[in-house]
């Protein structure tokens, strides 16, 4: 199904299925642990090994030699592969550092060889007797360092640079100015299910049980990393304990997991330690940010520039923080300019919302800073400067934008009336009060998506999909929409995901699988349809499916019944035209926070949070919800507390694991709350949705730094927001 004009009244607007807060179909199995995860697996997988991977000792410079001898003689040990004896391989499209490292090494912990053994215990043990002669170049670890010599390199989706009209002079000639550059750190996705995976090999052909996001990309950079067709090989990943765009690439759990296995002609089971999921995989990586906002006295911004300096391997792809700011607000006279420097940290790749969650981070300060300037209410400022049209192009409208609704009808559930705006003059007991604002954005991105939907003599509807659940309810928004679309109880559809012999889907990541997958689901349902509606020898049109029945005029007929002993099956999927081209297609949300400082110790708590998201159909509230949340808790750690601490000197992230990278618990988080606004985009696809689970990080943290400010008059731009960088200039508290 090609997706080429606007969306007009379909199965899915019913509402019967989609659109209810229905329970995740994969709940139980969660809940009672019959949910296999990529370490899990047994079926098919007889006698397995046991791999450990040997990481590098140094960011940069070369392996001068290994001695294995003692590892060989080691109990239980099968194999130990290395780039000197795995065969030639290649590289993925996708990795920027070869995921078998030697006898060049290109960061910390890169992968330099697996021991396998017959158990996890023995390969353990027989790494440790591994010798490596290393010969340690110098190397660049320093963002701040290095900055000046960056290069440009384009942003995902668009260039380095971007100019509308003159900044230059706009800037030096607007009444009231702002220039002021903020920092982010390094960050981990530090999900809670490590990468993982187990190999199989029969004969030339290898399955993969790994946990990965993005089944098709896996298997085209398997195969092209081994050199064999990509028919050969079958990637199985049904389950993900979350992933947050580190698992969107193949990593080397599954590479050396696969080499092992063809080493000794076993089934081998790989999971990286804690600390290589840190510095041998991916993160975010670090920022820095110089924004100016020139504006009139009415407030209209005349000139706004941003400028993002971040680091990556040679190769690599930059943040890309300036993504937003080329969208969000209105102004003649605009420039943005991304660099990218070369360090030998580990790699640094998409992590949830990449680009405009850091992006935001430092420009919705700005914004404050800039209203306060003009003695606006942030909110005001925001909403003089909203724009209908893209500020680059604007002969492009936006397909919907409700940024301006999201901040006046948070505005007024949080009491932002009620707020001082003048810093430091609330106080409850101990704690000094203040409340902040960010605007929140991220683009609707499309891609297509492909699935199979069979009907069986039960009236059963089975979906197959390799689309993948991190954790995000894509069983269960699939199985609503098969549901709505055949007529049948959300209990009579069987999902089944993760499996590369399954259709091409969409993939989980960028806030992009919820509404594509769903409608490629919903375009092999048409197929159904139209398939069941010639059996019975209705007219497709006029047919319709409710209740698990066919229907025209005065004759019904089961659902089961055009099935038959055979069944149906379907396949088709969902492919765009250029409708994102003309019309920008984004979604938008507002973030209120209230957080509370010691006024002795400028200890910060978080005392109240909400969003209010406008983001397409919501297919399922419950879940969508859950994704939201679970997103601005992230962004209470971006605020506060997450930061993987560089070593300059040897080149890797110190606080590499759950104890030292610091992440919110339970008592860290209050009670959240959000308010989806009531809005399909038919431009969109067949489902009129977009995507959530982005949007709730994206402001988040400059919400929480801008209610600090509120609190304490002190303003941080360099994160995390730590009581060190607010103690010594906290107000007098006599």
């Amino acid at each position: 199904m090609r997706f080429e004009t606007p969306a007009t009244t379909n199965p899915i607007d019913q509402l019967k299925v989609i659109g209810k807060p229905a329970d995740r179909i994969d709940g139980p199995l969660k809940t009672a642990g019959t949910a296999r995860y990529a370490y899990e697996h047994h079926e098919g997988v007889s006698n397995p090994a046991y791999g450990y991977v040997i990481g590098s000792a140094i960011a940069k410079g070369r392996i001068a030699g290994i001695d294995l001898t003692a590892a060989k003689s080691a109990p239980g040990v099968r194999a130990i592969v290395t780039a000197d004896n795995a065969g030639k391989l290649g590289k993925g499209d996708r990795n920027t550092a070869k995921l078998l490292g030697g006898p060049d090494i290109e960061h910390y912990h890169q992968a330099i060889a697996l021991v396998v053994a017959d158990t996890f215990e023995q390969a353990r043990a027989a790494a440790e007797l591994v010798r490596v002669d290393y010969v340690r170049t110098d190397g660049a670890f320093d963002l701040a360092a290095v900055k000046d010599i960056a290069k440009p390199r384009p942003v995902f989706g668009g260039p380095a640079d971007t100019a509308v009209g003159n900044f230059a002079d706009a800037f030096a000639a607007a009444p009231v100015q702002l220039d002021a550059t903020y920092t982010t750190p390094d960050q981990a996705h530090a999900m809670m299910e490590p990468h993982a995976s187990i190999a199989a090999w029969n004969g030339d052909k290898l399955t993969l049980w790994t946990s990965n996001q993005m089944i098709a990309w896996g298997v085209g950079e398997v195969a092209k990393t081994l050199d064999i067709p990509k028919e050969n090989v079958r990637l199985i990943s049904p389950f993900i304990g979350g992933g947050f765009g580190s698992k969107l690439f193949v990593r080397s759990d599954a590479l050396l997991a696969a080499l092992g296995a063809r080493a000794t002609g076993r089934p081998v089971k790989v999971a990286l330690p804690r600390p290589f999921v840190f510095n041998n995989t991916t993160h975010r990586p670090a920022t820095i940010q110089r924004i100016r906002i020139g504006a009139a006295r009415d407030g209209k911004i005349s000139a706004i520039g941003h400028e993002e300096w971040s680091g990556n391997l040679p190769g690599g792809r930059s943040e890309g923080a300036v993504a937003q700011t080329r969208l969000l607000y209105a102004g003649a006279n605009r420039m943005t300019a991304t660099r990218l420097a070369e360090l030998n940290l580990p790699e640094g790749n998409a992590m949830r919302a990449p680009g405009e969650a850091s992006g935001m981070m430092a420009l919705e300060i700005a914004v404050d800073e800039i209203a306060e300037r003009l003695g606006i209410d942030p909110i005001e400022f925001r909403i003089i400067n909203d724009t209908q049209v893209d500020p680059e192009k604007s002969e492009r409208p936006f397909s919907q934008r409700r940024l301006t609704e999201c901040l006046r009808i948070g505005a007024e559930r949080f009491g932002w009336n009620k707020r001082n705006p003048q810093p430091g003059r609330v106080r409850d007991g101990r704690w000094m009060v203040g409340i902040g604002t960010a605007a929140a954005f991220r683009n609707n991105l499309l891609t297509k998506s492909a699935a199979r939907v069979r009907l069986d003599s039960n009236g059963t509807v089975t979906v197959e999909t390799d689309m993948t659940d991190i954790g995000t309810g894509s069983y269960t928004i699939i199985g609503q929409t098969a549901a709505e679309m055949m007529g049948v109880p959300l209990e009579k559809v069987v999902v089944r995901l993760g499996d590369s012999t399954f259709p091409v889907s969409s993939g989980s990541g960028g806030q992009w699988g919820a509404n594509n997958s769903t409608a490629g689901v919903y375009a092999a349902c048409v197929k159904l349809r139209e398939a069941v509606a010639q059996k019975l020898g209705f007219n497709s049109a006029e047919a319709e499916f409710a209740d698990g029945e066919v229907r025209a005029g005065n004759r019904a007929v089961p659902l089961a019944q055009a099935a038959g002993e055979g069944g149906l099956t379907a396949e088709d999927g969902i492919e765009y035209g250029d409708l994102d081209k003309k019309q920008q297609q984004s979604t938008f949300g507002a973030h209120f926070d209230e957080v509370g400082v010691d006024v002795a110790t400028a200890e910060i708590r978080v005392r109240r949070m909400l969003a209010v998201c406008a983001a397409g159909r919501i297919l399922n509230p419950k879940t969508a919800r859950s994704q939201v949340i679970g997103a601005m808790t992230m962004g209470v750690g971006a605020a506060l507390m997450e930061e993987l601490v560089v070593d300059k000197r040897a080149g890797f992230f110190v606080n590499h694991d759950l104890a030292g990278y610091e992440v919110p618990v339970h008592a860290d988080i209050p009670h959240q709350d959000m308010i989806f606004l009531d809005e399909t985009d038919p431009m969109s696809s067949p489902m009129k949705a977009k995507g959530v689970a982005e949007l709730g990080i994206c402001g988040v943290a400059a919400a929480v730094a801008n209610a600090i400010y509120n609190a304490t008059g002190v303003r941080v731009r360099d994160y995390p927001i730590t009581l060190d960088k607010l103690l010594e200039r906290l107000p007098d508290v006599g």
